[in-house]
């Protein structure tokens, strides 16, 4: 169980009606479907132990459940070897939009109850209609520039009725370039979740198994280094999982599926290093964040928001892009020589510092003040929904 925060000033001990909207293509819960939902279940838990409301908009069958009014249509794949996280199954979204704009209808109809939207939906539409909600809009940017989001935002005049956080320097940057600026908030751990470990042996990765993760260049990096690899996560294409990461798979290289976030603590706290392999420009890399916290070491390409999530950390060595012999270097003396009691916990403690959900409640709460101070209604009516 999460603690009760403490409270740092009056302002924030309020407690606040915040709406938060989540993206429609996963369900919130465990064992999480990548790192934006298992992000979002752990910001629903800091907030409602910090005494705010938060009524959720997400996929039906989310743990915490949706209110009842509010719930997204469920993903369904005719054929499951289709199914991939790029793409909807035919017709879905357009009935998805049609529920989140009753969602939003619903939102605008207790204007005077909601302090807030707290929108991490991928879809242009929230930020299309904040204007008209008569609420402020906090909109977490988690992804490269997306064409939906920024129509969106155009189509409300810009800027008007959104304020806009993004989770990584590098992210932010990117949707500076495109015309939307944003301020800084990095993503959080629940580092009571994701615990002090022992350590080991063996390498581990995590994550969503998609192609721009390439889980299939850590098998190979892996066995560079002479070390078994355990992987972890729920596949997000069948089709990449089936010809590039299954035929790799052997004793020394084992699959074992998605997690609940207990057990992947274990096993990323009970592994000797994480390896770390985006060829995408990864906005953030949350696995970064989550292995150094409990003293695992991490080996990473440096791309993206990767270098940023790293920072200074000791237990972390990146190399270039694509660069397996570099990968496998790395891995290797991690392995060999940041695996005692002593380097772990300062890799922890080092992670703890920057990502903690203890530190990181109160930066939420700064955002959403300012984005109620910078609204005319900035004084919601105090209710119950």
């Amino acid at each position: 169980m999460t603690a009760v925060l403490p409270v740092r000033d009056a302002r924030a001990s309020r407690p606040l009606t915040i709406g938060m909207i989540a993206p429609f293509r996963h369900a919130l819960g465990e064992p999480h479907a990548g790192g934006l939902e298992a992000a979002l279940f752990d910001r629903v838990r800091m907030l409602r132990a910090r005494g705010h409301r938060v009524v959720l908009t997400a996929v039906e069958g989310s743990v915490p459940a949706p209110h009842p009014e509010l719930a997204l249509p469920p993903v369904v794949w005719a054929d499951p070897a289709l199914a991939s996280d790029s793409t909807f199954p035919p017709g879905h979204l357009p009935v998805a939009v049609e529920f989140l704009d009753r969602a939003l209808d619903w939102f605008a109809a207790r204007r005077d109850v909601v302090d807030v939207i707290d929108n991490h939906n991928l879809h242009g539409a929230p930020l299309a209609r904040a204007p008209g909600l008569g609420i402020p809009m906090l909109t977490t940017l988690h992804t490269p520039p997306l064409p939906s989001m920024l129509d969106g935002w155009r189509e409300a005049g810009r800027s008007a009725g959104s304020r806009f956080v993004s989770v990584s320097r590098h992210t932010q940057h990117e949707w500076q370039s495109a015309g939307l600026a944003s301020d800084l908030l990095h993503n959080a751990v629940d580092t009571t979740m994701w615990r002090f470990g022992r350590g080991g042996t063996d390498i581990v990765w995590f994550g969503r198994i998609v192609p721009e993760k390439a889980p299939h260049l850590a098998i190979l990096a892996a066995r560079a280094a002479g070390a078994r690899i355990v992987i972890a996560g729920r596949v997000g294409d069948s089709d990449y999982f089936a010809t590039s990461v299954a035929p790799l798979l052997d004793d020394d290289a084992r699959y074992v599926g998605p997690l609940r976030m207990r057990e992947l603590a274990e096993l990323v706290g009970s592994s000797g290093c994480a390896l770390v392999t985006p060829v995408w420009e990864e906005p953030f890399g949350l696995v970064i964040a989550e292995a150094l916290s409990t003293g695992t070491p991490v080996a990473a390409f440096h791309v993206g928001g990767v270098g940023e999530v790293v920072g200074n950390n000791s237990g972390a060595r990146l190399v270039p892009p694509n660069d397996l012999d570099a990968l496998a270097s790395a891995a290797r003396d991690l392995l060999d020589h940041h695996n005692g009691y002593r380097d772990r916990r300062r890799t922890r403690s080092e992670a703890a510092r920057r990502f903690a959900v203890v530190h990181h409640v109160s930066r939420v709460e700064h955002h959403f003040h300012r984005a109620i101070a910078s609204s005319a209604d900035a004084e919601p009516i105090d209710a119950a929904i």
